[in-house]
């Protein structure tokens, strides 16, 4: 009888210190998780910018751009966002193709807006803009 009660306890024992070490090791995964993912954002700027714009002709013959770029991801801010603007024809034929770059920092969850003038080539209908390159800030 005292063996089985020794041995009850010794398990009762053991298992309550790897409860400690199961917390400590649900914490580590944590914070690997949370590295993980600001390298994740850090690497792929594109997938977590998203641009919307507009374009327009104004009194002078120039293509005017207008857009926000938004940030979508959790805990990285993008700075120097480079923007590939595509202008087509009304057939949908690329007949020109710009990059802009936007000098500002955008934090997670932060949206900033651009304006932009181009003499776009004869017949342009539409433009297409999205992002190419940006750097992270930690």
């Amino acid at each position: 009888m005292k063996r089985i009660f020794f041995a009850i306890l010794g398990i009762l024992v053991l298992a309550s210190c790897g409860n400690e070490k199961g917390a400590d090791k649900q914490a580590d995964r944590y914070e690997k998780g949370k590295l993980t993912l600001v390298e994740i954002e850090a690497k792929a700027p594109e997938k977590f910018l998203t641009v919307n714009g507009k374009d327009k002709r104004n009194l002078v013959g120039q293509t005017v751009v207008k857009g926000e770029i938004e940030n979508k991801a959790k805990m990285v801010s993008y700075k120097d966002i480079e923007l590939r603007l595509r202008f087509f024809s009304k057939t949908g034929v690329l007949l020109e193709e710009d990059h802009e770059t936007v000098f500002e920092v955008i934090a997670p969850g932060q949206t900033t807006s651009f304006k932009t003038k181009y003499f776009a080539a004869k017949g342009t209908d539409s433009v297409a803009i999205s992002v190419v390159k940006a750097t992270a800030v930690k």
